[in-house]
């Protein structure tokens, strides 16, 4: 049977270097990166610290967007309804079922190993977002073969704002503006702008790679667990913009996921040096998304401890 704590803070608090490494063998010695007072970056090789930097990065991490809300059929409902409190519709409790069947596919996979498939969640705060979640999360618990950590309620993650009880015809009036002007930089008035979401969701990351050192820390094998985060279609693709350090060209270029849609980013490592996610090429090419999404060969650089050394 599997295991659940739900916490909306984590239980711990680290105020040390972040750890970046990959999938090291036996063989590996561990790499350290550093600076020096001068300001000089330093690197040196430590086989007796090894252990110190064992994969710190999940399996996989998985974004879900969540299933066919009442909004998404009926824009009148945010006239009398906040945005954050729209429902899933019939239709989108199905989909977020199926998406539970999925993601339990993909989790366990073909090769069920040893011990348990661990999974921990993050889902934004917005009502459709934690219905999918509750459907997702009771596939999961039921299901031979996984662990589930932790499910964490994370705001961070939710919709861009729009304002709060919206007009329908001026929403769509700066949504046509939106289209012109750029979805990144535009800024709905008493709203956000793509840019505002990006932060937060840039500020989320830097929390999701923290938990991964600490489950580490504690014991969990991140190489035999999953990340899954239930979130919206804006907040994932700007999610994947700063993982993946594209820009805002690319961004405006990238197409919105369906509702329910599964985005599976899978760790890669070679022989230690290097260490990557990757996208699936046929969801890439759906979503248009950049090449460094991809294969390694597009995006191959060492771990120096430089701006992605947090990811």
């Amino acid at each position: 049977m599997a295991t659940i704590a739900y916490r909306r803070s984590r239980p711990w608090s680290h105020n040390g270097p972040l750890l970046s490494s990959c999938c090291l063998n036996s063989s590996s010695a561990a790499t350290r990166y550093g600076q020096r007072g001068d300001g000089r970056r330093f690197v040196s090789t430590d086989a007796s610290s090894q252990n110190i930097f064992r994969s710190s990065r999940p399996r996989r991490i998985i974004l879900v967007r969540h299933g066919e809300s009442l909004g998404n059929v009926d824009e009148s409902t945010y006239v009398t309804t906040p945005d954050w409190k729209v429902p899933l519709t019939a239709r989108g409790r199905e989909q977020a079922r199926e998406a539970g069947r999925r993601l339990q596919s993909i989790v366990v996979g073909d090769d069920p190993g040893e011990g348990p498939h661990n999974v921990f969640l993050y889902y934004s705060s917005y009502r459709r977002t934690v219905e999918t979640f509750r459907e997702i999360e009771g596939r999961l618990r039921g299901a031979d073969g996984i662990n589930i950590i932790a499910a964490s309620e994370e705001p961070r993650i939710s919709e861009q704002q729009f304002g709060n009880f919206q007009n329908v015809d001026e929403v769509r009036a700066a949504k046509a503006d939106r289209i012109r002007f750029g979805r990144f930089y535009y800024r709905f008035r008493s709203g956000e702008s793509g840019l505002d979401v990006y932060s937060r969701v840039s500020s989320f990351i830097s929390t999701l790679v923290r938990d991964c050192y600490q489950y580490r820390k504690a014991g969990y094998d991140l190489d035999r667990t999953d990340v899954i985060v239930v979130t919206h279609g804006l907040s994932l693709r700007l999610f994947l913009m700063r993982w993946f350090q594209f820009g805002v060209e690319e961004f405006e270029d990238s197409n919105n996921p369906e509702n329910a849609d599964i985005v599976v980013m899978e760790k890669k490592c070679n022989t230690g040096e290097y260490r990557w996610y990757q996208i699936d090429p046929v969801l890439r090419e759906r979503l248009n998304l950049p090449h460094r999404c991809g294969p390694a060969s597009k995006i191959d650089r060492p771990t120096d401890g430089g701006d992605d050394a947090g990811f």
